[in-house]
């Protein structure tokens, strides 16, 4: 699958989530890109679903390249759980990408089948808001324990639940970022839901922007109904515009949803086994030099 920066969180970094996403960083013009390539289709094949392979062009995706450093091409990195585990660089025989692949995939044999895999993930979602709610609970002052509960009763659709479980801290808003962001996401799916339908609302904001770019109204709106769909890269990006154009609009508020829409999508810090907390999320990361090279402007 060719990725670009409009399906990259979606295609890679939400993929990654829950079947490993091998990233093919190469040009048209580069020798080497043309020897690896037939080998990683071939390889993706052969795994049968095991990973998946997703394409980069890095001319013309050039954001891209950057966020994963990419000085040389063919670059191959290897994203599991949203981010990158592993890689390599030039093109290596199929024999050394295969004992690359064997060393992060799971065998074949524990590879659920697609019923199997539905109810797990089912039973996942089930086990992790147990969990969530365990820990607010034991803690109902912990605000950061209720933005993480909100924000997956959020993800799953779950908007009844969700409402319920901000409302002890629904007053903070005014003081904490991170609530501030899930009352945005709360009101963006309201915002929705009083319409017909996120496509007629969508149809209706592009024409008065086709109209008129300067209608940061309408941009505004249709960025909450992105963020309702949890299309946060396009979210960002409308925001953008309207930052390009006007960075105090209407009371600095297309920066403020910007920022909440990073505080949304980045994940909990967590450190790892050596007690270092990982690299920043390459995404989060691209998207905060994005604002500030805006804002700053």
């Amino acid at each position: 699958m060719d990725v670009t920066t409009q399906n990259f969180e979606a295609e890679v970094i939400a993929a990654s989530m829950t079947t490993p996403v091998l990233v093919d960083f190469w040009a048209p013009w580069c020798g080497p890109c043309k020897t690896l390539g037939p080998i990683l289709e071939k390889l993706e094949a052969d795994y049968g679903g095991r990973f998946k392979l997703a394409k980069v062009d890095s001319d013309q995706e050039q954001q891209l390249a950057a966020m994963f450093g990419v000085r040389s091409i063919p670059t191959v990195v290897l994203m599991m759980n949203g981010q990158p585990v592993d890689g390599f660089m030039g093109a290596l025989p199929e024999s050394q990408v295969r004992a690359f692949l064997d060393k992060h995939l799971p065998p074949a044999d524990e590879m659920p089948e697609e019923p199997a895999g539905a109810l797990e993930e089912n039973a996942d979602a089930g086990t992790t808001l147990e969990a969530l709610q365990a820990a607010v609970d034991a803690a109902p002052a912990n605000d950061d324990a209720r933005f993480e509960l909100v924000k997956f009763l959020l993800q799953q659709g779950q908007l009844d639940a969700a409402k319920m479980a901000f409302a002890p801290v629904a007053a903070k808003v005014e003081i904490s970022r991170h609530l501030a962001a899930l009352q945005l996401w709360i009101n963006a799916i309201d915002f929705v839901a009083e319409t017909a339908d996120a496509q007629s609302a969508m149809a209706g904001f592009d024409a008065k922007i086709a109209a008129n770019k300067r209608d940061f109204a309408a941009r505004f709106g249709r960025a909450r109904v992105l963020i309702a769909g949890q299309h946060w890269t396009d979210a960002m990006d409308e925001l953008l515009e309207i930052l390009m154009r006007d960075k105090a609009w209407n009371e600095d508020a297309a920066r403020k949803a910007y920022v909440a829409v990073l505080d949304l999508i980045e994940p909990p810090k967590v450190k790892v086994a050596d007690g270092q907390i990982p690299p920043e999320d390459p995404v989060v990361a691209s998207y905060r030099r994005r604002l500030s090279s805006v804002v700053l402007s």
